[in-house]
């Protein structure tokens, strides 16, 4: 989760937190209001209360008196009335707000094509990642991943099977990391995946599993006559690395691959 979206919850909860104390001051003023009413009552009936043996109760009270007794008790409840009322439309305002806001932001920061991040929420992202293995002294892995010759694809195919084809790498790409970790759309079809307290090494298995999903879908023959294939270059992050010489050292070990193993790492024509 964005640090922003945590910073949001704080925020409505502290808002909300306030709401609440009005609230609760509200109901102060009413109850003290009402033991001043009562005793005023009080002192009006209780000195013709005891006579002897008995308690008698003869209160008279005049009619001014009476109608101002019953317009403020008529007042207090009516101000009790609207303003509870008040308190909870302002309750429903704050919850709504806040979900509309936090709803745009993160369609903002949202490729609606592959419905993964995009590349400008990659410097937050990142810097709470960092942040993160920093305090917690963990490792840190960025991958880069590229799907090779993929012009080739939307001159074949079309740009909308284009399309498919990313938001298919997108899933499959969701589908091989944790709940921990993030993936970001860099570019065009490029794509970027954090790995939370994962070293270099570790982050092989993410590789791995990657290849063995893409393989699975290319067996299924989603494109005639083409087997889709990504290249992956991996970088641990440093202390004291910036962000752009983490993914220039992630970039350059993805271009290494292409040129070392182009069979596997480029997307090419199906041998028959």
């Amino acid at each position: 989760m964005l640090k922003h979206s945590q910073s949001a919850v704080a925020r409505v909860s502290h808002q909300l937190a306030r709401l609440e104390k009005r609230d609760w001051e509200l109901w102060v003023v009413v109850s003290l209001t009402s033991i001043l009413v009562s005793v005023g009552l009080l002192a009006i009936m209780l000195p013709g209360s005891f006579k002897g043996d008995t308690i008698h109760f003869e209160v008279t009270v005049s009619r001014p008196l009476a109608i101002g007794l019953f317009v403020l008790l008529a007042l207090l409840n009516t101000y009790l009335v609207t303003k509870r009322f008040e308190v909870r439309r302002l309750r429903e305002q704050l919850i709504s707000s806040t979900l509309q806001n936090q709803v745009t932001e993160q369609q903002s920061l949202t490729d609606p094509l592959t419905e993964i991040y995009n590349r400008r929420s990659l410097d937050q992202i990142a810097g709470q990642f960092i942040s993160q293995a920093r305090r917690r002294r963990l490792p840190l892995t960025f991958l880069m991943i590229d799907a090779d010759n993929f012009k080739q694809v939307n001159t074949r195919f079309g740009h909308l099977t284009g399309d498919f084809v990313l938001a298919e790498i997108a899933g499959i790409l969701k589908g091989s990391i944790r709940g921990s970790d993030a993936i970001i759309r860099y570019g065009g079809d490029e794509f970027v995946i954090l790995l939370a307290d994962t070293t270099e090494t570790g982050s092989l298995k993410v590789v791995n599993r990657i290849n063995a999903k893409l393989a699975e879908w290319n067996d299924a023959n989603h494109l005639d006559g083409f087997r889709m294939n990504v290249s992956i270059g991996t970088a641990e992050w440093h202390d004291g690395e910036t962000l752009d010489e983490l993914l220039d050292r992630a970039d350059q070990k993805m271009y290494e691959n292409k040129h070392v193993d182009p069979a596997s790492a480029h997307l090419s024509p199906a041998t028959s």
